[in-house]
């Protein structure tokens, strides 16, 4: 039976709109680092990177590659880690906007536990021959382990973010937790391409601990 992670995992993966508390575990990604507008062509050809070898470990299978305890499952949501470079620091704490040719990421897509390092390497080479994108070869893997976090469901555009952001400190202050950074993650449960910006889902988390 295929594992979803929509059904396996709701936890982590379908929060409500109201912040909670979650400790997240250690999990496998593939991950890629980058700078810039969201909005970007550029920014595109990062996403379709990481997708290329996601999808390129899924379907290994039917090109005769199985690895070791291999088993069907649903690809995990694009996850990114956002900050903003000194500029967009100095611009923010100025006037509270940035803008976003600022903005730095780290985008990543969750490995079921099957996965190694080598191979999301060879896979990384078969992708290349294929579908060629010059991020490719920046893609890496890593296990990354988040801990105690407040998340929350964020229902609507990208740009009205700082409403849920909101909710979350003040569940924090009523708590007694603390931000440990300034970062945090987004978690992309639909295709903007695809949907209104009024029903786009998005899990922000962000890394916390007791005061």
């Amino acid at each position: 039976m295929k594992y979803e992670w929509r059904k396996k995992e709701k936890e982590l993966y379908l929060p409500k709109q109201q912040p909670v508390q979650i400790v997240i575990p250690p999990q496998n990604f593939l991950t890629l680092v980058g700078a810039g507008n969201p909005n970007s062509e550029a920014f595109s050809e990062v996403v379709g990177a990481l997708y290329s070898v996601a999808y390129g470990i899924r379907m290994a299978p039917k090109k005769g590659i199985v690895p070791n305890g291999y088993y069907e499952y649903t690809v995990y949501p694009l996850e990114g880690i956002w900050s903003l470079n000194e500029q967009g620091i100095q611009q923010y704490q100025a006037n509270g906007q940035f803008d976003k040719e600022h903005l730095t990421f780290k985008l990543m897509i969750r490995q079921p536990d099957f996965v190694s390092a080598d191979f999301v390497q060879e896979t990384i080479e078969r992708v290349a021959k294929s579908k060629p994108n010059p991020h490719l070869a920046a893609i890496e893997f890593e296990t990354i382990e988040e801990g105690l976090a407040v998340q929350a469901l964020h229902l609507g555009s990208y740009d009205t973010e700082a409403e849920t952001f909101q909710k979350m400190t003040v569940f924090c202050e009523a708590n007694d937790l603390e931000r440990l950074s300034p970062t945090h993650k987004e978690i992309y449960l639909s295709d903007p391409r695809k949907v209104a910006p009024e029903k786009n889902k998005t899990v922000l988390r962000i890394a916390v601990r007791p005061k």
